[in-house]
């Protein structure tokens, strides 16, 4: 092999001599690398997620994220918590750091949780929790595809969840065919908050309780 770079030159490439077996041979002119670099990076995109994720979630959960969106390292293979470590730290990226335990929200301020916390302090099941998210009930977010659900949880939240109903307050389906609607119809009215609807967290008939008077304004609106 045979460096054809002269001073000076932007343009880096090199003859190879491949000799066969029998003596023939064959030339080939290849591109070389900048001095100083090398041509197995990580997208910019890439490195952008992590910044943003190494922010709220430590390198294992990273990696899963980015194994979620078909991502792969610059040699091609599956990010592992390792390849994020790497990057966080020739990158200068700060590692996640998590809030101290034994600082608790108070009872009136919002916090912004993951599904089994909002369960937890809600008293109710990660399936429901993802339920709520369906249906509206309540508001979540993901920082990208992939990645954990944070669920906001305020006094507002708290007090929807209730051991028991107000008088007059009616189940998903009773509530449907009181307005002459489909069910669909209210979950999307409770959604814009056109309804308003509680949970109920004990008893044999769990579930939503929805406020369906007929005096409500708008709820024979179409959705």
């Amino acid at each position: 092999m045979q460096d054809n770079t002269d001073e000076g030159d932007t343009a880096r490439t090199c003859q190879v001599q491949i000799i066969w077996q029998g003596g023939a041979s064959t030339r080939l002119q290849m591109p070389m690398p900048a001095s100083g670099r090398h041509g197995r990076v990580t997208s910019e995109d890439t490195l952008d997620l992590i910044r943003r994720l190494a922010r709220h979630y430590d390198d294992t959960t990273i990696a899963q994220i980015l194994g979620q969106q078909n991502r792969r390292t610059a040699t091609g293979l599956a990010f592992r918590k390792t390849h994020v470590r790497a990057l966080r730290t020739y990158h200068d990226i700060p590692e996640y750091q998590a809030p101290p335990a034994n600082v608790t929200p108070g009872c009136q301020d919002a916090t912004v949780v993951s599904i089994a916390e909002a369960g937890r302090q809600l008293g109710v099941s990660s399936a429901t929790i993802y339920r709520w998210l369906r249906d509206g009930f309540v508001t979540g977010e993901q920082l990208t595809p992939g990645a954990p659900w944070q669920i906001r949880i305020d006094q507002q939240l708290r007090d929807r969840v209730r051991p028991q109903a107000p008088n007059g307050w009616l189940p998903l389906g009773q509530a449907a065919a009181r307005l002459g609607v489909a069910r669909q119809t209210v979950l999307n009215k409770v959604q814009r908050g056109e309804l308003t609807a509680i949970y109920l967290t004990q008893g044999r008939r769990k579930g939503l309780r929805i406020q369906a008077g007929h005096g409500q304004a708008g709820l024979f609106d179409t959705p």
